[in-house]
């Protein structure tokens, strides 16, 4: 590339991140208007527990308040506000700290994975412009301090695998990560796999000692209040729980007739313990087996859950005001006019990350490394765990990251098709657009078919 050509490279990327930077801050200026503009959304669900536990914290109460909730984000929201006051607006400025975070991070993570800086400019771009991936840093749920962890750890461990330092770290958030959220507890051991050398195959047995012992560093506090007050190490269980509720759910979209609500209640008051609690509803999972038998079980659950995970009406616009019979809360005090704008920015931007994503997985023709088998590895482990256990929208967002990245890589490698270079990486034949567009039909139908499949509101 002659000095010509690479400044005038320069001068498109400059102006690609004014427009972008101009993008996001307008976005959170409607997003902030929405959740305050006509006074304060009120909190919902899980976000008024955190925030109770967290003044229970400040007042002098457990750090581990609950069997059902992991501890970290009680004691993230009381560090907070022990340093900036009882303020929602405090812990919101933080996770959009962090969620920019994740950007940064999602971008080095697949720089590395697919070469292309462009891609990942891309994918960064698409995670990070749409409105209802950026709400989740005004919310009280776990999910944006949960995923900055979990990037870290791919980072820490794709781009320092030999570092001990790196090694460490990366088994403190991973530890950090089990106390956000429950959802890497059968897959953390996987992350022992980037202590392998390809090159000469031997095991980093030290770097990988150390990163099991940052995961115990992070958790043993935790453990150990478990077996101090129930007898075993434990973080939080609310696996029975989650198993029942995703069995006996029947609508493909949030916030209709809520079983998850309506269930907690009855499951906290059938034992004392979490292993008494576990033992009942475990009996009222085998009953349903028998009384429903494997075969009908698992076609509920095909029917049902990729839609419930993939919908389009994301925790924003559940929120967002609609009618009720559709599942929306109407807890923002949003005018008509910022309600439409949110919705047609959510479903154009969750439709281009779908389709995106289909494309750039069935036209991908480089030969997987190890970081790529890693990805994969995560995301069908939690593919598998939404195919049986209860599926709320926002359950998609430790994905959403991975699905923004290979969307990244189709939109780069068709601009750069469409200028008549060739794309290294994809494939842009026939039978893998046909592919690519077979899966995106797919992921768009449960996106967007859940409401009219459960005839919703009498439609």
């Amino acid at each position: 590339m002659n000095v010509a050509a690479s400044g005038a490279a320069r001068a498109r990327l400059k102006a690609a991140t004014i427009v972008a930077a101009a993008l996001f801050l307008a976005g959170q200026g409607l997003l902030w208007f929405a959740y305050y503009g006509n006074g304060a959304k009120r909190l919902i669900g899980d976000e008024a527990a955190y925030q109770q536990f967290a003044l229970d914290i400040l007042g002098g109460g457990s750090w581990m308040p609950s069997t059902i909730w992991p501890p970290l984000q009680p004691l993230f929201l009381a560090a907070i506000y022990s340093i900036a006051g009882v303020h929602v607006v405090a812990v919101q400025l933080v996770q959009t700290l962090l969620f920019v975070g994740c950007a940064v991070l999602l971008r080095a993570i697949w720089r590395r994975v697919d070469g292309s800086v462009r891609a990942a400019n891309a994918a960064a771009a698409i995670f990070l412009l749409n409105p209802a991936n950026a709400a989740y840093a005004d919310w009280l749920w776990p999910e944006v301090p949960h995923l900055f962890l979990v990037l870290l750890v791919f980072w820490l461990l794709l781009e320092r695998p030999g570092s001990r330092a790196a090694a460490a770290a990366a088994g403190v958030c991973t530890g950090l990560a089990l106390l956000a959220k429950s959802l890497l507890a059968a897959f953390w051991p996987v992350f022992l796999i980037a202590f392998f050398r390809s090159e000469r195959p031997r095991f980093r047995a030290l770097p990988a000692a150390l990163f099991l012992a940052g995961i115990f560093l992070a958790t043993a506090p935790a453990l150990w209040h478990g077996w101090r007050e129930f007898g075993r190490p434990m973080i939080a269980d609310s696996s029975m729980y989650n198993l029942w509720v995703g069995l006996t759910d029947r609508w493909r979209v949030d916030y209709v007739e809520d079983m998850g609500g309506a269930t907690l209640a009855e499951f906290l008051a059938s034992g004392a313990t979490p292993e008494q609690r576990n033992a009942v509803y475990l009996r009222k999972v085998d009953d349903l087996v028998a009384e429903r038998g494997i075969a009908r079980i698992a076609a509920d659950q095909i029917g049902r859950q990729y839609f419930r995970l993939f919908s389009a009406k994301t925790p924003l616009l559940s929120q967002l005001p609609g009618p009720a019979c559709a599942g929306h809360l109407s807890v923002y005090p949003a005018s008509p006019a910022v309600a439409r704008t949110l919705t047609i920015a959510n479903d154009v931007f969750h439709a281009l990350m779908l389709a995106g994503c289909a494309f750039g997985i069935a036209c991908w023709r480089r030969r997987p490394g190890f970081a790529l088998w890693l990805i994969a590895a995560y995301m069908a482990y939690q593919l598998a765990l939404m195919a049986v256990l209860h599926v709320k929208a926002r359950f998609l967002f430790p994905m959403i990251p991975f699905l923004c990245a290979f969307a990244g890589t189709f939109y780069a490698g068709l601009r750069t098709r469409i200028a008549g270079a060739d794309v290294e990486g994809l494939a842009f034949t026939a039978p893998r657009l046909a592919l690519g567009a077979v899966f995106a039909a797919l992921l768009l139908v449960f996106a967007f078919a859940g409401p009219a499949l459960d005839g919703l509101c009498g439609g």
